[in-house]
């Protein structure tokens, strides 16, 4: 697991990719919890995914540091 995009999860930055409209953070709730859960969101469709689970998918879609729609760029 990537320990530099998990801690930027961690502090709210949404990785994204604006083209294909795909997105994974860490709503605020989850901040402090002892299994955080991020959200992967495509196309409007959300799905629940576990810290290394997001962290994974995020290096393999190449997600970076990006502004989201509706939460601009930190989730919380």
């Amino acid at each position: 697991m990537s320990v530099i995009i998990a801690e930027e999860l961690k502090a709210g930055v949404i990785l994204g990719d604006n083209t294909n409209k795909e997105y994974i953070y860490m709503p605020g709730s989850e901040i402090g919890s002892e299994t955080p859960m991020c959200i992967f969101e495509k196309d409007g469709q959300k799905e629940d995914l576990h810290l290394a689970e997001a962290v994974e998918l995020a290096k393999r879609l190449t997600l970076k540091p990006c502004a989201h729609p509706v939460f601009g760029k930190k989730a919380y």
